[in-house]
């Protein structure tokens, strides 16, 4: 399972709800969203937070609930089917929570608790301040009442909804979502609770309900993590370095980025450009050392050195050797360097 990250199909219902509530396509250009790639890629879940700031400061009180919406039946890929995975509705909600990965960050703590006649589904164990918190809460319960509602093939009324938040300003908006008065703000937890709820009938085919866990547990074990901007930034200084192009603005034409925000970004990643540019230029002359008989002269002209003395002075600051002995025991080389 890959932690610190969310599906790419979570990722585009955040982008759909940024363009509905007024996100500039520009600031959405500027997260790392990838492209709906099913269930077997992931992003950042840094960019899950970054479009969920923008979407609470774009949308307002409110925001959560226009995110729910634009996640229709099936935008969130076989998570959405496990509501039916079970005969009943609490057995279905520990697998739903159980395999919560396929939509968020394993790291996000749900529960499903049963006490007596209540059956509840709990966001998070502590009170949260920041006010990214707003629409994520909003989104999360509002969306776990529509599945719900999808499987039970009822329009069932929560007995209790709780946010840690106190934004109470579309309480209105939230009645109407969630279909009851009881709503409270500023609760130790974020939850949504159900009288009688646990014996709903929610699958008709247990079978299909195993089909379905069976999926979603391979899909999250063989996800994997799309490139990050900065592995594709490397990427292609790597290619410009190739084609003999090594100047900030050919590279960032290749990104289809100014030279401006090229820089900003290289600045957020914690990294420069002159300091990817040395790195870039280590590796190759390295490789080319390791792997080719091209004269020291050669490779400096590979790596974009003017001359053979230039490599020789950037070998000694990388490795406090020289290229030729670096030729001769690489290995030893690069163990005095560390």
């Amino acid at each position: 399972m890959i932690e610190g990250t969310i599906p790419t199909r979570t990722a585009l219902v955040l982008r759909q709800t940024a363009a509905a509530v007024g996100v500039s396509p520009v600031q959405v250009a500027g997260v790392e969203l990838g492209a709906d790639q099913g269930d077997r890629f992931r992003v950042p879940i840094e960019s899950a937070w970054r479009m969920w700031e923008m979407i609470g400061a774009a949308g307002g009180p409110g925001a959560g609930l226009c995110a729910s919406g634009a996640a229709a039946p099936g935008a969130l890929g076989v998570w959405d089917y496990l509501f039916s995975s079970g005969e009943t509705l609490g057995e279905s909600l520990r697998t739903v929570m159980e395999l919560r990965a396929a939509v968020t960050d394993p790291a996000v703590d749900w529960q499903v608790i049963e006490a007596g006649r209540l059956l509840t589904v709990r966001v998070g164990v502590a009170q949260e301040a920041d006010p990214v918190f707003v629409p994520v809460e909003e989104f999360v319960l509002a969306l776990v009442l529509r599945r719900i509602r999808e499987a039970t093939r009822t329009g069932v009324i929560p007995a209790r909804v709780a946010f840690t938040h106190r934004t109470s300003a579309r309480y209105a908006a939230m009645t109407a979502e969630f279909g009851t008065t009881r709503i409270e703000f500023g609760a130790t937890h974020s939850e949504i609770s159900f009288r009688d709820g646990a014996r709903l009938p929610t699958g008709g085919d247990p079978r299909l309900g195993e089909l379905l866990c069976d999926y979603a547990r391979l899909s999250l074990t063989t996800a994997r993590p799309l490139p990050s901007w900065l592995d594709r930034f490397r990427t292609a200084l790597a290619e410009a370095l190739t084609a003999g192009d090594l100047g900030l603005g050919a590279v960032a034409a290749r990104m289809t980025l100014s030279p401006r925000t090229l820089q900003r970004r290289l600045t957020e990643s914690e990294t420069s450009w002159r300091a990817e540019v040395d790195r870039v230029r280590r590796q190759r002359a390295m490789t080319l050392l390791r792997e080719t008989d091209l004269t020291v002269q050669a490779v400096a002209g590979r790596v974009g050195y003017s001359d053979a003395r230039a490599l020789r002075r950037a070998f000694m600051q990388w490795t406090g050797r020289n290229p030729n002995e670096f030729r001769a025991d690489p290995a030893r080389v690069l163990e005095s360097a560390r």
